[in-house]
């Protein structure tokens, strides 16, 4: 995954402002409080409530 970690530092989670971290194999961002994965496509986190996916 290329994204740096100053900017997994600053992300939040869009629907509930919490904190968010990669998952395991790395091809999403994931927010335990509301249990969705936000999806990493070319190296970019895309941060759409609609486009999340429950774990």
């Amino acid at each position: 995954m290329a994204i740096k970690k100053e900017l997994l530092e600053i992300l939040r989670c869009p629907k509930c402002k919490g904190p968010i971290h990669p998952n395991p194999d790395e091809t999403g961002l994931i927010c335990e409080q509301c249990r969705l994965v936000y999806e990493i496509r070319e190296d970019i986190p895309i941060m759409l409530i609609e486009e999340a996916k429950p774990f």
